[in-house]
């Protein structure tokens, strides 16, 4: 049998449980559905498509809303099916065969991944005890000559950490190559790296619609980027990628920002809750400028713990063999009902 590529072979897809519990919290998607009058108007939508046609495939209408609520051109947009393409174009178009690509552990898994599956190499730098980066490990990873893209998470996935600026003023003048930042999390944080995207920088910022705007099921996501940048993402991309009802979809949904922003404050006054209950019972915190909290447990072990709460119906992520994570979980924010099941199940595992 002819066998794949070497580093397919020695790699596994990405993974992330699903059972059937009455609460899931391990995902880091929205606890809210969508606003029911955009629900409404789906049917509406797909009656004006025409599904003889290949979709616009330049996205005019779609790019051109995001801009307008960046402040930006619409040729500074690039659009894609959920931020994961977007990297993978990024990828396709400055990473490859010979390049490498740099990463600070710990962080989202799919750079390494996506990177390697388009042939690049990866070089791991290590993040601080506090999860933030260091001058000089940003230097001594990102710095080498031979690096094409670096990525840098912020809020990071899965601690939650906001990056300070200064590590990414730091990182644009050390590497030569290509700077991601993902802000997959960027409506819960306090600060985005978007007015930092200009023609002179090689700065490149992705973001997704499956948070705030609860529509991790239609994939769609979008980066911010200098004209040359996006220019050249477009020729890497499959032609006619993102169908025409998922462009107009998403347009209409835009229209629910101010309503997506209220659930942003409801979520993010529920991650402060759990922080503090946590907290309370004895658990290493560290602070999230995420819709998630990552904790460690000072009593059990785990792998223990996280059965413990899949007995009582509640699922959230094992942390605990990704790198310097030992005994982490990750809870995602739900709604306050979920939240109060989960924390309450806490108390009696592990309550002081």
């Amino acid at each position: 049998m002819f066998e794949p590529r070497n580093e397919i072979r020695e790699m596994v897809g990405y993974h992330s449980p699903q059972v059937d519990v009455a609460v899931r919290l391990n995902t880091n998607e929205s606890p809210f559905p969508p606003p029911q009058q955009w629900v409404d108007s789906l049917s509406e939508i797909a009656r004006s498509v025409s599904w003889n046609r290949y979709p616009d495939r330049a996205a005019t209408q779609l790019r051109e809303v995001i801009a307008q609520r960046h402040g930006v051109d619409p040729e500074n947009v690039f659009v894609a099916n959920g931020s994961n393409e977007v990297l993978q174009t990024i990828l396709l178009t400055y990473g490859g065969h010979g390049r490498k690509v740099a990463t600070f552990e710990p962080t989202y898994q799919m750079y390494g991944q996506i990177a390697r599956v388009t042939g690049a190499d990866v070089l791991v730098g290590s993040r601080r005890d506090d999860f933030t980066l260091d001058a000089d490990e940003i230097a001594r990873v990102a710095g080498a000559e031979e690096v094409a893209v670096t990525f840098l998470a912020n809020p990071n996935n899965p601690t939650g950490v906001i990056e300070p600026r200064e590590n990414l003023e730091v990182l644009l003048r050390t590497t030569q190559g290509i700077v991601v930042v993902d802000e997959a999390y960027a409506e819960f944080a306090d600060w985005s790296a978007i007015g930092m995207v200009q023609e002179s920088e090689r700065l490149i910022v992705t973001r997704t619609f499956s948070k705030t705007l609860s529509l991790a099921a239609l994939r769609v996501g979008y980066a911010i980027g200098p004209r040359w940048m996006i220019e050249k993402l477009s020729i890497a991309v499959l032609p006619y990628h993102l169908d025409a009802f998922k462009q107009a979809a998403t347009v209409a949904a835009l229209s629910y920002v101010d309503e997506m922003q209220q659930r942003v404050d409801a979520i993010t006054s529920e991650r402060t809750r759990i922080e503090h209950r946590l907290q309370a019972v004895g658990m290493t915190v560290w602070p999230s400028g995420a819709n998630f909290v990552l904790f460690r447990p000072q009593k059990q072990s785990t792998p223990s713990l996280w059965q413990q709460l899949l007995d009582k119906g509640i699922l959230v992520r094992d942390c605990g063999s990704w790198p310097r994570l030992e005994r982490c979980l990750r809870v995602t924010v739900g709604t306050e009902a979920e939240n109060s099941l989960f924390l309450d199940a806490v108390d009696d595992l592990v309550g002081l």
